[in-house]
């Protein structure tokens, strides 16, 4: 963002100092001064001239000769490299022994055996703008009787301070001259005010030219709308034209240039229909629909999507692109003579997004997709527009149309000082604070230890999603203005050393326990072609990447299975076999109704080469034991995406889904080029790790020995192997020591719909050596148990 000086003055008209001084001042602000320049600097010796002759140069076909009248009336011949001129155009002119703005010296010097006596100008080299590619023209901005003049004068361009500044994007306010203003006058304690601005009026009221709906009020905060007749599209007075220069903006015509000197002023961006090209003055602002089409001011064919903000006619016909770009069809040109002027407040995500599908970046845009004012500031930039266009003659309706949307809650919120003096490392009382925010707007009350704040609408970045964030925002403005410079250097005393949280603690236990199983940590990529989730069975809907480093590598994850498979795959290839894997990642889910990102989430994943099924569950008991995660149940699903039916189970954990434990289905094996079985377990390590959690018992190692058996039960398919396993637990009570499934058959041999499952279970006693009746007491009363409980029969 660049600021003039002068400009500035105009709202602060107490603004003085050294130049560099105040740059300072507006770096210690947040607003770093990038570069500080003199406009209108090294422009002794430019003067206005006449081309009075253009001729081939001899020897060179890149060069001309130009015969030019300095004002003297006789001819000076100048070697020139431009051939954008005729006969009878006014140009700067720099005369010999003229220093540029850029530092060089003109001289007189032969080009290719012709003399040279100076040098025709362009925009750029005399700091009129960004133009290079041909010489500057004036033939419109001056007369003949100026010929001999000092350039400046001509153009009335007066020495002034030029800031260059960074602008972050939470500071939407100061993207403006006056929202630049606001703050240096702030910070150097001298008034600020808005300049008034009357308009006169006549004729009918604007509300019964136009008729303005909303139908899409979180696109449309509020609309504002005001009508101008007897409009004249012609150039713009100099003085506007310079500025816009300085600021980086080239001049188009007085309608374009005083919306965008507005523009530049107050940082509200505002857009000129012309009143003719829409039937009965009738806008509806709507979303897009699907692919419907519009063509742009750039005369390029838009297709839209329904994410997309539109303007319509009456006919509901889109004819601009809201907040982005306006419309071919109802573009102001040399003919018009009356304009629909509107200012509105669009949403800023609607319009980031639309910005970035269409590549349409402008400076309107980027201050709607930062946040610009939905209040007071709307207003007073209509004035000020209608101010400016009146003096070319224009006039300005009675009324205006104020429609209004769904705007950011703008409320009062209270911020401690206590609070605030701890966070900046200072000793502010409350009235110091009262002062520093109300210089910038903010209204502010203190009661005891309490502000109560209200932001107000042109800093809404401000607001703060809950109290600790509001006061840090509020402590950030205080800070600025008291001086971060002026804070005497401390030590920060925490309460308390660091450490980890639960959560963190819990993810390391986990890494640990699956490296003491005997498993290595992957890191893969999380990016995945744009086959691979379809190749495991899951939904083709994971979030593409618009710019991928890898056309093969262009869709986020939604799973860990995919990659996982793919590295037992590259190590099997490899001829190395038997491999235990596990890692833990991020998973990017579809977006939740109503949000815009993906649901990020913590997977964990463990995939060990060549195991079954029971495998795979003894590792998620021994996570279970190592994170006390309580009642965890596994229930058999048939049609888990990527699954080997039979051979998966869901796992619920305290009576919600977490995961999935079994073995990979061999169709998706063989997709991947894997061999052999490969047993996996899935979890949603984030969830599981907040918990809940249930105690964790620790009991000593006994000393005596202990007792194996292997117990195999036929069980129907609908009874979960973890039922089972829980009856068994239960049962064998405090002798059990472990318990593990370590075989599910069906086949011959078993009866129709049913199953063998193996279990393994040691017996050990703290206090003594186990006696035979005593294990087969345990014995009997697990099968009994099981019996019982799951109707299930010891199998011989």
């Amino acid at each position: 963002m660049k600021v003039l000086l002068s400009w500035m003055r105009e709202f602060a008209p107490d603004i003085d100092g050294d130049p560099v001084a105040l740059g300072e001042t507006l770096s210690a602000l947040g607003l770093a001064v990038e570069e500080m320049s003199i406009v209108g600097e090294g422009l002794d010796g430019v003067v206005l001239a006449k081309v009075l002759e253009l001729s081939p140069h001899p020897d060179a076909d890149k060069i001309q000769l130009v015969q030019v009248d300095a004002g003297d009336g006789e001819p000076l011949q100048v070697c020139c490299g431009a051939f954008n001129m005729a006969v009878g155009d006014l140009v700067p002119f720099a005369t010999i022994g003229t220093v540029m703005p850029n530092g060089m010296e003109i001289a007189q010097r032969k080009m290719r055996g012709q003399m040279s006596n100076g040098m025709c100008c362009s925009a750029i080299e005399i700091g009129m703008g960004e133009d290079a590619d041909g010489i500057m023209i004036l033939t419109e901005q001056a007369d003949e009787s100026q010929l001999g003049q000092p350039i400046a004068d001509v153009l009335g361009v007066e020495q002034d301070v030029l800031y260059d500044l960074e602008v972050n994007a939470n500071r939407p306010d100061a993207m403006s001259v006056a929202g630049v203003a606001r703050d240096l006058a702030a910070a150097l304690g001298v008034p600020f005010a808005f300049p008034d601005r009357t308009v006169e009026r006549s004729g009918e009221d604007a509300a019964s030219q136009a008729q303005i709906e909303i139908i899409d009020p979180v696109l449309c905060g509020r609309f504002v709308a005001r009508i101008l007749h007897n409009v004249i599209v012609g150039e713009s007075p100099q003085w506007i034209q310079n500025r816009l220069i300085a600021l980086g903006m080239r001049p188009i015509n007085s309608v374009v240039d005083i919306s965008n000197y507005v523009m530049l002023e107050l940082g509200q961006p505002n857009h000129v229909f012309d009143l003719d090209t829409i039937p009965n003055g009738h806008l509806r602002v709507r979303r897009a629909t699907e692919g419907e089409t519009m063509v742009t001011l750039d005369g390029a064919e838009r297709t839209l999507i329904s994410l997309d903000g539109v303007i319509a006619n009456g006919s509901d016909e889109a004819i601009s692109l809201a907040g982005v770009m306006g419309g071919h069809d109802t573009e102001v040109t040399d003919s018009t003579t009356s304009v629909l002027l509107e200012m509105a407040w669009w949403d800023p995500p609607s319009i980031s997004r639309t910005i970035k599908r269409h590549n349409l970046p402008s400076e309107a845009s980027t201050r709607f997709r930062r946040g610009a004012d939905w209040g007071e500031n709307i207003d007073r930039a209509m004035d000020r527009f209608c101010e400016l266009i009146a003096q070319t003659g224009a006039t300005i309706a009675p009324g205006q149309i104020d429609v209004p949307g769904t705007t950011p809650q703008q409320g009062h919120s209270t911020a401690r000082v206590s609070k605030m003096n701890s966070l900046l490392g200072t000793d502010m009382t409350a009235e110091e604070m009262v002062g520093h925010l109300s210089s910038i707007g903010f209204t502010t009350t203190a009661a005891g230890d309490d502000l109560t704040v209200t932001v107000p609408s042109w800093r809404w970045d401000a607001l703060g999603g809950n109290a600790h964030e509001f006061e840090s925002s509020i402590a950030e403005e205080i800070g600025r203005l008291y001086g971060y410079e002026d804070i005497p250097k401390t030590v920060p005393r925490g309460e308390e050393t660091g450490h980890l949280t639960d959560y963190q603690k819990n993810r390391r236990a986990v890494r640990e326990a699956l490296l003491g199983m005997g498993c290595d940590e992957t890191l893969p990529m999380p990016f995945l072609g744009p086959e691979d989730l379809s190749l495991v069975g899951l939904p083709d809907d994971g979030v593409r990447l618009t710019n991928p480093l890898d056309a093969n590598e262009s869709v986020l994850r939604t799973s860990l299975l995919p990659g996982q498979l793919k590295a037992i795959a590259y190590n099997q290839s490899h001829r190395n076999p038997s491999v235990r894997f596990f890692e833990t990642g991020q998973v990017f889910l579809p977006p939740r109704e109503g949000e815009l990102l993906p649901d990020e989430r913590e997977y964990l994943a463990v995939a060990l080469e060549g195991a079954e099924a029971p495998e795979a569950v003894s590792v998620l008991n021994t996570l279970a034991r190592v994170l006390a995660l309580p009642n965890v149940k596994l229930f058999n699903v048939d049609d888990l995406p990527g699954m080997h039916p039979g051979r998966a189970a869901e796992v619920v954990i305290a009576g919600k889904a977490r995961g999935v434990v079994g073995e990979v289905a061999p169709s998706v094996l063989r997709s991947f080029e894997v061999s052999g079985r490969v047993a996996w377990l899935q979890l949603d390590l984030g969830e599981i790790l907040r918990g809940p959690h249930g105690k964790r018992n620790y009991r000593p190692v006994s000393k005596f020995p202990s007792s194996d058996m292997d117990l195999a039960f036929v069980v129907a398919d609908d009874v979960g192997a973890d039922k089972v396993r829980n009856t068994i637990a239960k049962s064998a009570g405090e002798l059990l020591v472990d318990l593990r499934l370590v075989d599910a058959y069906r086949g011959a041999g078993l009866p129709e719909d049913s199953r063998s499952l193996a279990f393994a279970l040691r017996l050990q006693a703290a206090d003594r050596t186990l006696t035979d009746a005593e294990i087969t007491a345990t014995r009997d009363a697990v099968i009994a148990a099981v019996a019982k409980t799951n109707n299930g029969t010891l199998r011989a």
